[in-house]
């Protein structure tokens, strides 16, 4: 865990934590938060003192002697509002694209469904149709699909329905790129988005449209060009029902024999031609899929309470720690830069020896018996002259300014 300080130091990880959480260098609210991020970056809801061997280095992680109770976390939380979570997003989203995060202009967004064990009476829902009802958090994620990595989240509510929680999160896209291209779900196909996109946005968009009668009727009246065996694309105008307003549709046909075909719709607002946004570009989406695989445990698959302000701070936290620990698998050989994040946290986070020293103003973490195929010598070993080099202060100012230092045998 000690090689992720490191990565947050380059990321300014602390001046974002202060900001969210409040208090200067010496505070302990920051400090909880900070001890939020390293759990996450574990893939662990929660390091207590319960069910945690103390003084072996996690509490030292965040600048403190002691591990952060259950009602602390609580509180602290409680204490932080929605707006001050979803300006961390926007920050941290800032610092990810002055840091090459992002490339292209694709992004992703999707609903994402967590299993919640809220006591909370409220409807149940199916997460797949062959699965029981559970209680289930609804959120909404956007992602930079060339690279895989998140820009923000955001989280559906009574109050919040789909079509206002995907306005927010394109809001923090928005910040990112103004230009994308916008590949949605199902979900999103509604007349209120379409339209405050149209309307309000730079975005182009491109989205499955609900399959129902009309729209069935309209895809079988259709002429259809072949492009290659089994599959033809057509094009036509499309308005909600009792609108005026003619948007771009776009539909697919695969199946060489008329029994067999299948059929399925897009709604653009694009120019870009038919064949690219269906068969090159809109695959990409899947990238948003992976994410969830790949970087669910780190708190993107488990939900408790359902405040508000206490979902999107974890969440919030968990992006942070999600960035820190891509910049330390952006720095691994293949194929451990594609190892998953519990994969991660029990291979390198959690399973390597070692001990922990002061010597003058620097702490020196001795690593043993360390891979080398993992090449962490060959990028942490002489870490303060590393970080000047790029100009980084290498002082770390939640563990009181001293330096951090790697030696491996």
């Amino acid at each position: 865990m000690w090689f992720l300080v490191a990565e947050h130091l380059r990321l300014g990880s602390w001046d974002l934590i202060k900001a969210y959480a409040g208090g200067d260098d010496t505070s302990l609210a920051p400090r909880i938060a900070m001890q939020m991020v390293n759990e996450a970056s574990l893939c662990k809801n929660r390091v207590r003192r319960k069910n945690y061997i103390t003084n072996q280095g996690f509490e030292l992680l965040s600048g403190s002697g002691f591990l952060a109770t259950d009602e602390q976390v609580h509180h602290f939380l409680g204490q932080q509002t929605v707006v001050q979570a979803q300006s961390l997003q926007n920050a941290l989203s800032l610092i990810r694209l002055n840091k090459g995060h992002y490339k292209g202009g694709i992004v992703a967004i999707d609903p994402h469904r967590i299993i919640s064990s809220t006591r909370r009476v409220m409807p149940k829902k199916k997460k797949q149709p062959e699965k029981p009802a559970e209680k289930m958090l609804q959120t909404f994620f956007a992602l930079n699909t060339r690279t895989g990595q998140p820009i923000g989240c955001g989280i559906g509510s009574p109050g919040v329905n789909t079509t206002k929680a995907t306005l927010d999160l394109l809001d923090m896209v928005g910040h990112v790129s103004k230009n994308a291209l916008i590949l949605a779900d199902k979900e999103h196909f509604t007349e209120n988005l379409v339209h405050k996109i149209e309307q309000d946005y730079q975005f182009e968009y491109l989205a499955p449209v609900i399959s129902n009668a009309r729209v069935k009727k309209i895809e079988r009246s259709l002429v259809f060009q072949k492009q290659w065996a089994g599959y033809a694309i057509a094009e036509t105008t499309f308005n909600f029902a009792k609108h005026k307003t003619k948007y771009r549709l776009i539909v697919q046909r695969e199946g060489e024999v008329g029994t067999d075909y299948k059929y399925k719709s897009f709604l653009a607002l694009s120019n870009k031609p038919a064949i690219a946004l269906l068969s090159e570009l809109y695959r990409e989406r899947w990238a948003i899929e992976d994410f969830f695989n790949f970087e669910g445990a780190m708190g993107f698959d488990r939900a408790s309470t359902f405040n508000l302000n206490i979902r999107y701070g974890k969440m919030s936290l968990a992006l942070l720690a999600q960035a820190a620990s891509y910049q330390f698998r952006k720095q691994l050989p293949k194929p451990y830069h594609r190892w998953d994040a519990k994969h991660m946290a029990d291979a390198v986070f959690g399973n390597i020896d070692g001990d922990i020293r002061v010597k003058d103003d620097t702490i020196v973490v001795t690593c043993y018996n360390t891979p080398n195929q993992l090449n962490l010598k060959q990028n942490y070993e002489n870490l303060p002259d590393r970080l000047l080099s790029e100009n980084i202060d290498p002082r770390i100012p939640w563990l009181y300014n001293f330096k951090l230092d790697f030696k491996f045998k």
